[in-house]
């Protein structure tokens, strides 16, 4: 009976050893795979001929900055890591 224990004891441990080995390795693997952040740097952005900023914001990973090109309000959106143009909101006035 006792030897019947010890066996079962040592498969389980094996068992739980394996379990944690393997959860350890794709913890290691994720993290190494993972992308370093690309280095940006000095980047000079275009603007419209007139054009002024108003005002930045930085929110969730994107640099937003609102221009007024000839009073006319545009927002633009960029990548917070790259500052790849990702969008540009422009606002038309109606008559």
């Amino acid at each position: 009976m006792v030897q019947k224990m010890r066996r079962f004891s040592m498969i389980s441990g094996l068992i739980m050893a394996l379990g944690v080995a393997s959860i350890l390795g794709v913890i290691g693997f994720r993290m190494m795979r993972s992308k370093a952040p690309a280095k940006v740097g000095d980047i000079t952005a275009t603007l419209p001929k007139g054009a002024r900023i108003v005002s930045t914001a930085v929110a969730d990973r994107l640099l937003v900055v609102t221009l007024d090109v000839g009073g006319v309000p545009e927002i633009r959106t960029y990548d917070l890591n790259t500052l790849a143009p990702l969008g540009r909101l422009g606002f038309a006035v109606q008559p």
